[in-house]
């Protein structure tokens, strides 16, 4: 056997033993798996075919739409999950992992965000970034996560322009050449992200302190609320198969009616039904959803990153203040599109 066919053997083999994370279905995992052993020896990175630029892929749209800020019309960005995919337990396809062995370069969160996606970068010779590097991170403190970093950095534009600074060092080092236009791209993406947090503490700034608490269903606000001077409340500290647990319904419910929170929220990538549980027990309103793992369509509330946290700033505004009457019952996007309870 030739000694480049002899490595892939070894490399598949190893790869199909390992042990897979966050894939429900062993039969699936291992045809991914596998999937992603071949796409390693026989991919090719040759970018982005007929139009000479090099492709960057991203694990979710809110990265992939912070990189073409970055990147601008020298780089062509691609996201691995689609708009109003749930992040944390993504089953990635072949196809998604044909598409990484073509890639150039792999930005992923990190913080154990993505822990399905370790199998793509560990199998293929394909540069990776990390785009969290640098950040301060928040610890969660409850549940079994209790200690883990908290994952969900870039719901503070001011981490954000961190990661952007890693996006134009990653793609300076991908495309030399046009390294001047990422930094000069990168500076006025910084400039409003930075004014898209200044309007985000004006906004929440006039909440009562008295309502000053965020009650939503995953713990994924902890940076917003430390950023916005909110206390943050949840059901469930990070999306998982298992979740909304009688205890932890209870636990909202006691807390909602003890500091007599106005309205509670939940994340357009899971079904509202439990906390409309604690919409029901303890008299507050569903103020709404708000947006995390991932961006809208291009038509829908969300289709970029500043767009998300000005959605969800003015959202948590108008509903902890009184000055909107709240969503029904049942109306958040993740229960009218099936998504898991």
């Amino acid at each position: 056997m030739p000694k480049f066919m002899f490595r892939c053997a070894k490399v598949a083999a190893r790869t199909y033993a390992r042990p897979t994370v966050g894939l429900r279905a062993a039969g699936a995992a291992a045809v991914v798996v596998l999937s992603l052993a071949l796409a390693a020896c026989g991919g090719n990175a040759s970018g982005n075919g007929d139009s000479g630029k090099k492709v960057v892929l991203t694990t979710f749209t809110v990265l992939a739409d912070v990189a073409r800020n970055v990147a601008g019309d020298k780089l062509t960005v691609e996201s691995i999950t689609k708009a109003g995919a749930e992040i944390h337990g993504y089953e990635p396809t072949p196809g998604d992992i044909r598409k990484a062995s073509k890639a150039d370069l792999i930005l992923d969160n990190g913080l154990n965000l993505e822990a399905w996606f370790a199998q793509f970068v560990e199998g293929l010779d394909v540069p990776h970034a990390v785009v969290s590097d640098g950040v301060q991170v928040m610890s969660i403190s409850e549940d079994s996560y209790q200690g883990k970093p908290n994952p969900h950095a870039w719901m503070s534009p001011v981490n954000v322009q961190i990661y952007v600074d890693n996006m134009v060092k990653a793609f300076a080092e991908l495309d030399p050449e046009n390294a001047g236009a990422f930094r000069a791209n990168g500076n006025a993406y910084k400039a409003r992200l930075q004014a898209v947090q200044d309007e985000m503490k004006a906004s929440l700034a006039v909440v009562p302190e008295s309502q000053r608490a965020l009650v939503t269903c995953e713990g994924a606000f902890s940076y917003l609320a430390r950023d916005a001077g909110l206390r943050e409340v949840y059901i469930w500290a990070v999306n998982a198969e298992q979740q909304a647990t009688p205890q932890q319904i209870t636990r909202a419910i006691e807390y909602v009616k003890a500091n007599q929170v106005p309205a509670v929220f939940c994340e357009s990538t899971v079904s509202d039904a439990p906390m409309q549980q604690v919409v029901g027990a303890s008299g507050a309103k569903f103020g709404g959803t708000l947006y995390v793992d991932s961006l809208s369509e291009a038509d829908g509330p969300v289709p970029t990153y500043l767009d998300l946290i000005r959605h969800d700033a003015g959202l948590i505004t108008k509903a902890l203040t009184g000055t909107t009457a709240g969503t029904p019952a049942g109306a958040s996007a993740g229960a009218s599109t099936g998504a898991k309870p």
